[in-house]
Order: C-alpha cells, then sequence, then structure tokens
C-alpha cells in the first residue's frame, strides 16, 4: 500500500471530487476519453482523486503519474507548485497541459502523457 493511500480523504474532497467528475470542463472530458478503460498504452488512470489533500484530475498509480487539465486561472499560480511538490513528495510526477493544448493538440498530448509513463516509475 502506498503511504498516502492509507488516510482517508475528508468526506468534502469526497463530495467535491464526485461533483467534479460529473461536470467536467471541455478538455478534461477530452483528456478522460483518451485515458479511459486503458486506453493510452494499457495504462489504468483514474479521475479526480483525492491526494494528500489535494484533487488530481488524472492519476495512474502503476506509472506514479498525475496529469492536470489547466486553464486560464492556473498562469503563474503558485498553488499549482505547492500542489505539484507535494505529490512529489508523495512519489508522482505530474504533467501539466493547457486546456488548448488538450482539446487542438490531443496526439500530441497523448505522446506525451505515454513517454512520461514509459520513462517513470513502471
Amino acid at each position: 500500500m502506498l503511504p498516502f493511500m492509507h488516510r482517508n480523504p475528508p468526506p468534502d474532497h469526497r463530495g467535491f471530487a464526485k461533483v467534479m467528475r460529473s461536470e467536467p470542463t471541455d478538455a478534461e472530458h477530452r483528456l478522460w476519453q483518451l485515458l479511459r478503460a486503458h486506453r493510452l498504452g494499457g495504462l489504468k488512470f483514474k479521475r479526480q482523486v483525492p491526494i494528500e489533500g489535494y484533487i488530481a484530475d488524472f492519476v495512474c498509480f502503476e506509472a506514479k503519474l498525475i496529469v492536470e487539465a489547466d486553464g486560464g486561472q492556473h498562469s503563474g499560480a503558485a498553488r499549482d507548485v505547492e500542489r505539484d511538490k507535494c505529490f512529489a513528495a508523495a512519489g508522482f510526477h505530474t504533467l501539466r497541459f493547457w486546456n488548448n493544448d488538450i482539446l487542438d493538440n490531443p496526439d500530441g498530448v497523448a505522446a506525451t502523457i505515454l513517454k512520461a509513463a514509459e520513462t517513470g516509475a513502471r
């Protein structure tokens, strides 16, 4: 069992993650269509997963990889730097993609994710 997994996320995080799964942005929906059901290199991704007090957009536990879809509100966000540090301390590598990149270049995004997973902790 991974060290962060033994902690139960606060109920409000679980509830918020559930809402986020049911109301994805266009980019999150498009990215989920690429990642779901082992479609990308046989990797299993989960979406809107509470980890260490944050909710990660997409997580592949096997590859220790987190994928984030970022809109304009994330531009230069110090909170994202802290999130990424926290995820790294838990052993994860975080990839961030701008929403327009996900929507305009899904093949390039998929290739980048696959390469990171293959060269990561798998």
